[in-house]
């Protein structure tokens, strides 16, 4: 019976290890070429998505170490939508790769890390499941062997890391100190709001905030956007962050519910924060990987309001948002990939006249930007509206009016960018690029869900009916 349970609430996690052993036997075995390699692979992680979809259920593993409902096995779905187009957009690049297998073997890895930890009832089960996730990604980012930037990547990145990773266990070690238990359901009976767990909670949340490029632990992440490959780079603001985003609403809400008021002050301020810098750093960036990087911090921000609202509406506002998110900048890394792989090019100069010989992609990046800027009808618009009334149940305004006024400063840099692209004049603009199969399926995709999700009221609706919980 207990092997059976195993077998219906780890579903996911065993498909993924499946596929990963699967990826191991082909590395032993004989050598297939890149091009059924990637039609091998994209074939098994869209099994793997139809399957998340399959028979799902709830209950508790090793205890109250592991859980699963139909909420998080929702969030562990998008993760495996994002997962899969990310893969699709990384063939232009991947197909001509000597080390594709590993690749995917690091990255599955890192996604079965990310699982464990969104389903983790237990803080030695979340960091567990944080370590997995994180130290594939440190080899992810250094997969450009021959660029001295990609080694730099991986070495800031891993170096922070480790800070945040120590921050997290010191506090977690506190809280265990002082609640007596590592259990989620436990812990709040046991919070007394005493100065020590109020300390303890502090450096739970700054290494959260590392994770999720929250200022002022924001500094790792332009260089190392910028120094990673295009598809590792997506995979880190999108895939990492979503699934850090994803506990993190649920331990707040749960785990440290007694000190709500302590942390809705901290969040007041690291919103603001974040927001602010994130724009104005966004402003000034020629790079379009450091300018998707400052652009993903001053996103974060957004999610921080609606997380202040601490409410159900918070938690379906979050998950609802990044849905969005993964869709809105997976279509707009697909272009800078395919660019990126084809032509060579990343600043946003390059972008210059780009709709002259490439007008798909341009408008592609366009509509994946306006998502991004949170202009209507986009999906971006309903996220960013639902994480504002989300965060307005607390009353607090001003930090309403702060997000709302930042959300116009960011029209300028977007459009700056849709400016680049169809009014400069450029007499050698970017050449004709000819697009795989395989990533004009993702961008597809991506155009999809930035159109359907924002104007089909039902999705939100069914994440909403799910976050009951909370």
């Amino acid at each position: 019976m207990i092997l059976n349970d195993i077998f219906i609430l780890m579903k996911q996690e065993l498909m993924l290890l499946g596929i990963i052993m699967i990826l191991l036997i082909i590395k032993v075995g004989k050598d297939w070429s890149n091009e059924s390699l990637l039609n091998l692979i994209n074939a098994l992680l869209l099994i793997n998505v139809m399957s998340g979809f399959m028979m799902p259920a709830e209950g508790f593993l090793f205890g109250d170490m592991f859980k699963t409902n139909s909420l998080i096995t929702l969030e562990k779905n998008i993760l495996n939508i994002g997962t899969l187009i990310i893969s699709l957009q990384s063939y232009s690049w991947l197909k001509n790769h000597k080390h594709l297998i590993e690749f995917y073997i690091l990255m599955l890895s890192t996604l079965l890390g990310m699982f464990y930890m969104v389903s983790s009832g237990n803080l030695l089960m979340f960091y567990l499941g944080l370590e997995l996730s994180t130290i594939p990604l440190a080899a992810m980012a250094n997969f450009d062997l021959e660029k001295r930037k990609s080694s730099e990547a991986a070495l800031k990145f891993i170096i922070s890391s480790a800070f945040s990773s120590g921050l997290l266990l010191f506090g977690i070690s506190l809280l265990y100190g002082t609640a007596g238990t590592l259990s989620f359901t436990e812990i709040t009976s046991h919070l007394t709001n005493t100065p020590l767990q109020i300390f303890s909670f502090v450096l739970i949340l700054a290494g959260f905030s590392f994770k999720i490029s929250v200022v002022p632990f924001h500094f790792w992440t332009a260089d190392v956007y910028e120094g990673s490959p295009v598809a590792v780079t997506s995979y880190l603001s999108v895939i990492s962050k979503g699934a850090v985003l994803f506990v993190f609403v649920s331990v707040l809400y749960t785990v440290f519910k007694p000190l709500a008021e302590v942390w809705y002050n901290m969040l007041f301020l690291l919103s603001v924060l974040t927001i602010v810098i994130g724009n104005l750093f966004a402003l000034r960036q020629d790079n379009i990987k450091r300018f998707l990087a400052f652009s993903s911090i001053a996103q974060v921000g957004f999610i921080l309001v609606g997380i202040s609202g601490s409410s159900q509406m918070g938690t379906a506002s979050v998950i609802y948002f990044v849905l969005i998110y993964i869709f809105s900048n997976l279509g707009a890394f697909g272009v800078v990939s395919l660019v990126s792989a084809i032509a060579g090019k990343e600043n946003i100069s390059d972008y210059r006249a780009f709709y002259k010989t490439n007008p798909f992609l341009s408008w592609v990046l366009t509509i994946a930007l306006f998502s991004l800027a949170g202009v209507p009808p986009t999906a971006g618009f309903f996220g960013k509206f639902f994480l504002l009334i989300a965060g307005a149940e607390q009353g607090n305004y001003i930090l309403i009016a702060i997000a709302a006024l930042n959300m116009v400063i960011s029209f300028y840099y977007y459009l700056r960018i849709v400016k680049s692209i169809f009014m400069d004049p450029n007499e050698h603009p970017i050449e004709k690029l000819t697009i795989p199969m395989m990533p004009k399926i993702a961008l597809f995709i991506c155009l999809a869900g930035i159109v359907v999700i924002g104007l089909w009221s039902s999705i939100y609706e069914y994440i909403y009916s799910l976050s009951t919980g909370f």
